[in-house]
């Protein structure tokens, strides 16, 4: 019965998806022949991976198999939670912090400016809230309590990155934020309504204000329905703060980087040559890896995540994109395990690359 159950669940979540189609042309509207990851009918990425991607053969080996169970004692047995300091956060215009809310959301203060990297704050990461993965942590910062947020950056349109829910909320209450989205998806934003959309192409280069933010390449893909695959782009986001510091030299800004969703490739070579002397922080995925015959050219395993950190020039990094949905077949409390691993290996202090408790608030200056 427990079997039907959640084949029944699958079905809902396919016949919602279909339900839920957002307009998608044809072709691609941004096409530009010379552009190598630009395709007549969407994108593709820089350096193909071969792969299986068998979607239903991996669903068969997750409802016939089973997934690893919740560890004993549940969510706050491997994450522990802390509330931030809403205050400070909602006051804060002077200091530099970084909260972590958990999958990919990131709340990056700096420069006086609010940037919030793929904010999702619904339960369930799906076309509808009755099926679909579950959240497995409690919410530290519900989206009342959030600072004034300036600048929302999209990712990719996959559902644990681009919530619906989350945008109808965030117009009502942040109606002057600039969004930052990939090519092909700023067709979604207009139909809800969102206004100062900028749909980036990688390497494009937008400027609010004192700060810019460079959309960077990566190994991934989109999909948000049965017929718009890669109909849009995906990629991360650089972000570049020239604030003048009192008193001190700067020879080069403050930069932060969020991969976003990504496999590995030699994309992160690549963007280290266009930003030479490295990053201050990076956000880089280390969750939803397996099993790797079917995740490998999509999402890094934590081994190949120290490697971006090392590509990148990174001087600190915060893992993202693990412990908050059960997305994939590792256990939930895996990925920090095999990133103390893959630290060891590479000879990499782990003080370098940080796992925060679930709504983490940490003050860089």
């Amino acid at each position: 019965m427990k079997f039907l159950l959640k084949l029944l669940a699958l079905a809902f979540v396919v016949s919602a998806g279909v339900s839920a189609l957002y307009a998608s042309q044809s072709v691609n509207a941004n096409y530009n022949a010379a552009k190598p990851h630009h395709t007549p009918d969407g994108f593709k990425n820089n350096y193909p991976h071969e792969t299986n991607q068998n979607f239903w053969k991996w669903q068969w080996e997750r409802l016939s198999n089973g997934v690893a169970p919740t560890p004993e004692g549940g969510w706050q047995s491997f994450l522990p939670s802390v509330k931030p300091d809403v205050a400070f956060l909602k006051s804060n215009r002077t200091e530099r912090t970084i909260t972590w809310l958990g999958h990919a959301t990131v709340l990056v203060q700096t420069g006086g400016v609010n940037i919030i990297t793929d904010p999702v704050f619904s339960e369930r990461t799906a076309p509808v809230q009755f099926a679909g993965p579950k959240r497995q942590v409690p919410f530290m910062l519900t989206i009342d309590e959030l600072p004034d947020i300036d600048v929302v950056f999209v990712s990719h349109n996959h559902y644990d990155h681009l919530d619906l829910g989350t945008i109808q909320q965030f117009k009502g209450r942040f109606p002057n934020a600039k969004y930052i989205v990939p090519l092909g998806l700023k067709a979604w934003f207009d139909e809800q309504g969102v206004d100062n959309v900028r749909a980036l192409d990688w390497w494009d280069v937008v400027r609010f204000g004192h700060i810019s933010y460079t959309f960077t390449p990566a190994q991934h893909w989109s999909k948000r329905s049965l017929s718009d695959t890669n109909r849009s782009l995906w990629g991360g986001i650089v972000i570049e703060d020239q604030t003048p510091v009192i008193n001190a030299p700067q020879t080069q800004p403050w930069r932060f980087i969020y991969t976003g969703d990504t496999g590995y490739s030699k994309d992160f070579k690549d963007i280290a040559a266009k930003f030479p002397g490295g990053f201050d922080w990076a956000a880089i995925p280390i969750g939803a890896y397996e099993p790797r015959w079917f995740m490998k050219a999509q999402h890094v395993n934590p081994d190949e995540s120290v490697q971006i950190f090392t590509d990148l020039g990174a001087k600190q990094a915060l893992s993202v994109h693990w412990g908050t949905w059960r997305l994939t077949d590792e256990a939930l409390d895996q990925p920090p395990k095999d990133l103390a691993i893959a630290l060891k290996k590479m000879a990499l202090p782990d003080d370098r690359f940080h796992v925060f408790k679930n709504g983490e608030m940490r003050r860089l200056d």
